[in-house]
């Protein structure tokens, strides 16, 4: 006999996720993971390359806007948290609808040379992005908000923070062509480099935003009953109370403290190989080691939560990860990439290194969910808003750390942008392979160092959970009470 089906209303009304609003959830952040990967892969590059900037000014003004525009995050979260859409009672899901396409029209137009002189490209470059940034953290904070208030259960919450992070690796993957894509049209069409790159913008960055709205498929299951509304001050400060997205946050910083530059360098400038009559650019080589390094740790992630209970919960995900990293980039330092066979080893090495850290962003959004049912436990506000505006404040943060790292490392080897990547001094290319494979490790480390201190406990958690169900379902019975004594 086949199994009946449970209707949706029923699953929604018991605190559960159908499958196809977490599937529209999931397409909806590869959407947006389509978009930044691009704008954030290929930004740098683009000003410093096409335009042709000086490498050490394009660090300083984007790693300075990136935290400029950082300190507005929480700002957002606060905002997003006191606010409430009159006709739906909705905090969260309207944004998922009304942002994408102011963000995905403000793509193509950074990456676009529109003439100017040097100082009149920086500020063009500049505003454009302010603009991305503002619209794209209102986005970024409800988006990964809606995870914790798409349902009471922790279990299901940790289901939808497996499925947000296929999401995000499918939204990593189609950007990750753009290498060889830029090879092909350059080397074997003859393209422009500015438009291609102004095409990448369009297909990445403005279509990823339209398939982003699918996210806004997803239902807030859970609501705050409490109405009290604290002020602009509170809700900041409402963040001392949890120690656990503060030490995420902060490790997550950390781990951007990284000698190294992005992977284009190394890959352009070091590397190319021959199999019999054909050549292999850094373009296809970067696209292959992508492509093999990340599928184990893709393919893990649809077991995910079953290898999380295996190891012992989130917490020792997060330093497994780490651990690995450290470990295996050593390694992969001596085996070296000089030949095609060692740069396949160095990939299969690396791809073992992408399991545990492809569900580093699972444990990371899932502890912080649960942490936001602690707040509420604690203080009797929920803190969707402020609390992964962090998310987005801490990745800003380390963003602008590693521009300005980047581009202090690139002076100090002495790039010039005015040659070509194969046409770069003794310096420059006998550094790239250690910043390449061994450059993470300083962030890794710092990033273990903090780790340490979260506290993952299963048992507290649920207790919790309990607790909450019990009062919120005391707080909306006491509402229809009075609703019914003024009727």
């Amino acid at each position: 006999m086949a199994k009946q089906k449970i209707p949706e209303s029923e699953l929604l009304s018991q605190g559960y996720i159908p499958n196809r609003r977490l599937f529209a959830y999931a397409a909806g952040i590869a959407g947006q993971n389509f978009h930044y990967q691009f704008i954030n892969g290929w930004l740098f590059y683009f000003i410093n390359n096409i335009l042709k900037i000086d490498a050490k000014i394009v660090g300083y003004i984007t790693g300075a806007s990136r935290l400029w525009d950082a300190a507005n995050d929480p700002i957002v979260g606060v905002l997003i948290d006191r606010h409430t859409f009159k006709k739906t009672g909705e905090k969260l899901r309207p944004f998922l609808i009304y942002t994408p396409p102011i963000i995905g029209i403000l793509a193509p137009l950074m990456f676009s040379n529109r003439g100017f002189s040097e100082t009149g490209t920086i500020i063009y470059i500049i505003a454009c992005y302010l603009l991305w940034d503002l619209a794209y953290s209102v986005q970024d904070t409800a988006l990964w908000g809606m995870l914790a208030v798409s349902s009471p259960h922790s279990e299901e919450r940790s289901r939808a923070a497996q499925w947000t992070a296929i999401g995000v690796t499918a939204g990593c993957t189609l950007p990750g062509l753009f290498p060889a894509v830029k090879d092909i049209c350059v080397n074997n069409f003859g393209m422009d480099a500015e438009k291609v790159f102004l095409i990448g913008a369009i297909v990445f960055g403005f279509g990823g935003e339209l398939l982003s709205m699918a996210a806004g498929k997803m239902k807030e299951l859970v609501k705050n009953e409490n109405n009290e509304r604290e002020s602009f001050f509170e809700a900041i400060f409402v963040l001392r109370h949890n120690k656990t997205m503060l030490l995420i946050s902060l490790a997550r910083i950390l781990e951007y403290i990284k000698l190294t530059v992005p992977w284009a360098y190394f890959f352009e400038s070091s590397v190319s190989y021959k199999i019999g009559g054909t050549s292999i650019g850094g373009g296809t080589a970067q696209l292959a080691y992508g492509a093999v390094t990340g599928a184990p740790g893709t393919l893990c992630m649809f077991a995910a939560t079953k290898i999380v209970d295996k190891v012992g919960g989130m917490k020792r995900i997060l330093i497994i990860a780490q651990v690995s990293s450290i470990v295996l980039r050593i390694i992969s330092f001596f085996v070296g990439y000089k030949s095609i066979w060692s740069m396949l080893a160095v990939m299969l090495i690396m791809g073992l290194q992408g399991i545990p850290a492809n569900m580093m962003n699972i444990a990371h959004r899932s502890l912080m969910s649960d942490s936001i049912d602690y707040v509420e436990y604690s203080t009797g506000k929920r803190t969707e808003g402020v609390t992964f505006s962090m998310q987005n404040f801490a990745t800003k943060i380390g963003d602008s750390l590693a521009l300005l790292i980047n581009g202090q490392l690139l002076s100090l080897v002495k790039y010039d942008e005015k040659k070509a990547m194969t046409a770069q001094g003794a310096l420059f290319n006998k550094w790239q392979w250690p910043m390449f494979i061994l450059g993470p490790i300083t962030g890794a480390f710092l990033y273990l160092i903090v780790i340490m201190f979260v506290k993952d406990d299963r048992e507290e958690q649920k207790m919790i959970e309990a607790a909450l169900t019990e009062r919120r379902n005391r707080l909306k019975n006491e509402a229809k009470k009075e609703l019914s004594e003024i009727g």
